[in-house]
């Protein structure tokens, strides 16, 4: 069975970091894009970051241009989203996901693969 497994979540105050993890097991993931996704309350889900199966090509959303990085290590099938100098408006669900195309993630193209999702909560 695919899964894309996601930690790392929690509560943090503004100005903190945080590191969320997404292991994929069942399959080779090594060859995929890699991206993360969000969905803040009573919002609809958003992308925020891509990264390419080398590894070379990343994308991010303006929103979080600057202070979040995304990193993937294919021979542990994971992807990490680095989370610096976080605001409230960063509070949300957060979404791995995996695609064999990697415009499919940065053009939110109904990637073939998603995590269950993790909460991270920035208070004020």
């Amino acid at each position: 069975q695919v899964q894309l497994v996601q930690a790392g979540g929690g509560s943090v105050q503004a100005g903190g970091s945080l590191t969320l993890s997404c292991a994929a097991s069942g399959r080779t993931f090594s060859r995929y894009a890699r991206g993360w996704f969000r969905q803040a309350p009573g919002k609809e889900r958003e992308f925020i970051a891509a990264i390419d199966w080398t590894g070379a090509t990343e994308y991010f959303a303006d929103s979080i241009k600057g202070r979040f990085s995304i990193a993937r290590d294919n021979a542990k099938s994971e992807v990490y989203l680095k989370m610096s100098n976080l605001k409230p408006e960063d509070t949300a669900v957060y979404f791995c996901a995996a695609d064999h195309n990697y415009f499919n993630i940065i053009r939110f193209e109904q990637p073939g693969y998603w995590g269950k999702g993790i909460r991270v909560t920035v208070s004020s």
